[in-house]
């Protein structure tokens, strides 16, 4: 509670600051506003340069798909860089604990690149300074309903949220994005199938399907394209196969790239074990479906208790309710006189 009084007595004389001088506070509290919107569209649009380079012409695309992303990125010393190593410098932002743990979540996420740990923690400490740091300059300005303590608990609440809000929406972007490849995958095996019985090696049936799956299924696409240029970097089969389970995090994943490496050690055909596989991700996905629908019913029985049970009993009961009133009332009214 000591710390809650200094907060509030600090706060006070902040607010107190705020309402003999409104012109300077109202600077203030646009100048931040203008801040966090430059920051947020310098994080939304960091690789606008990679998208200018990609556009003259400094990147190859790989098996035609567009915009291809690449095993070697480009740092450039930008402004959100500078602020970044400014805040790192004073603040250690990064969990050496987890870090490879976060790293591997950014990239099931679909964020690559040598600085996106950085960035991730970085964009998590602004948020958590800046949100009550905003509210505790904006609420003066709406007048005195709230009283100190109250507005130091919302601006701890904000604090809070600061902190939670980056992990809830990373975790909701993975579950997004996984449920979008596994929706694609067994169209990608069916595809891979029909590139190895054709004769293709399973190098290039990567670099084919990734490239046949841009429009349908971006995600993957952009997967199986990494997977082409590792083992056109040298990289070997296993490894590049490995990294692909890794960046997705899909047990369907896990399971294919488990049969590909085994297929490869042990000799045996790939073609036939691409077969069974993906008729197995295919009555999976079917399963799946199965399963949605079954749950359709149960999902439907709280709107209809909620909503429409109610307006079936009134259409129902309300011809005999009036009845009953017309009917009791003159019987009432006459028993009385």
């Amino acid at each position: 509670m000591d710390i809650v009084k200094f907060a509030s007595d600090l706060y006070a004389s902040a607010w107190h600051w705020v309402v003999t001088n409104p012109a300077d506070a109202f600077l203030v509290a646009l100048f931040l506003t203008i801040l966090l919107a430059v920051l947020g569209m310098t994080t939304m649009l960091g690789n606008r340069g990679a998208v200018s380079r990609r556009l003259a012409g400094d990147t190859v695309s790989v098996g035609g798909v567009g915009n291809a992303p690449r095993l070697r990125y480009e740092t450039r010393e930008g402004f959100w860089n500078r602020l970044v190593s400014a805040v790192e410098n004073r603040v250690p932002l990064i969990d050496e604990a987890n870090r490879s743990l976060m790293r591997r979540r950014l990239l099931q996420a679909g964020f690559m690149g040598p600085g996106v740990v950085r960035n991730y923690y970085a964009i998590r400490f602004i948020m958590t300074v800046c949100l009550p740091l905003g509210f505790l300059l904006a609420a003066p300005l709406f007048g005195a309903s709230l009283s100190n303590q109250k507005v130091v608990i919302v601006a701890l609440g904000f604090c809070v949220a600061g902190l939670y809000l980056p992990s809830i929406w990373l975790r909701h972007r993975i579950t997004n994005r996984q449920q979008a490849i596994s929706e694609g995958f067994p169209d990608a095996l069916d595809m891979m199938v029909v590139c190895v019985e054709a004769g293709l090696g399973l190098d290039a049936a990567f670099n084919r399907v990734g490239a046949e799956l841009t429009r349908s299924h971006p995600a993957l696409a952009t997967q199986f394209a990494l997977v082409s240029l590792e083992l056109r970097a040298g990289k070997s089969r296993a490894d590049a196969l490995r990294n692909l389970a890794d960046r997705i995090g899909l047990d369907e994943v896990n399971s294919f790239v488990t049969l590909l490496i085994q297929s490869d050690n042990l000799g045996t055909s790939i073609s036939q074990a691409l077969s069974v596989h993906a008729d197995e991700m295919r009555h999976k996905r079917m399963m799946r479906a199965e399963e949605m629908a079954h749950k359709l019913p149960v999902k439907l029985t709280i709107p209809l208790v909620a909503f429409i049970l109610p307006c079936m009993v009134t259409v129902v009961l309300l011809p005999g309710i009036i009845g009953i009133i017309r009917v009791m009332l003159p019987a009432m009214r006459g028993g009385g006189g």
